[in-house]
């Protein structure tokens, strides 16, 4: 074999290994892996399974709020959010009817919502001020609608 070739295998394998050993810090340290199927709902009866049958915010600890929160035809259920700086707020969502998305602006904060499924993903707030919330999937003809704001004061 020429030397360039086993440089040239060499770095590929390595590229390969530090990208398994990346994912797989992120899937099992971080907990950034793909929603399992453990945790499942029937979306025609979300409204009647607890925590979905009182979304809102709730207070959990010292600072950390729980946000349980239904995703449906353009609208988020509870609406408007209002957390304290520096909360860890964690969010447990499901979608009543098609795959919605969930991205809060100026955070890293994006989960793909799906019927059928619980989706959770937790961030602390630092910096007072409205966080928007958007739907980043299409999910129908007035997807542009779906919006709603967190306010950290």
């Amino acid at each position: 074999m020429h030397k360039f070739e086993e440089i040239w295998l060499t770095l590929s394998a390595g590229i390969l290994i530090i990208f398994m050993v990346v994912v797989g810090y992120q899937t099992f340290a971080l907990g950034m892996g793909p929603p399992s199927e453990k945790e499942t709902i029937d979306p025609q009866k979300v409204d009647q399974i607890a925590p979905f049958n009182d979304p809102g915010v709730k207070k959990i600890g010292e600072n950390e709020y729980e946000v349980v929160m239904t995703l449906q035809a353009f609208g988020f259920n509870p609406g408007n959010i209002e957390v304290p700086a520096g909360a860890k707020v964690n969010f447990t969502m499901t979608s009543k009817d098609v795959t919605h998305g969930f991205q809060i602006a100026e955070t890293n904060v994006n989960a793909m919502v799906m019927p059928g499924h619980i989706q959770k993903i937790s961030h602390t707030f630092d910096k007072p001020g409205n966080y928007l919330i958007l739907c980043n999937e299409y999910c129908g003809t007035g997807h542009q609608m779906m919006s709603t704001t967190i306010t950290v004061k």
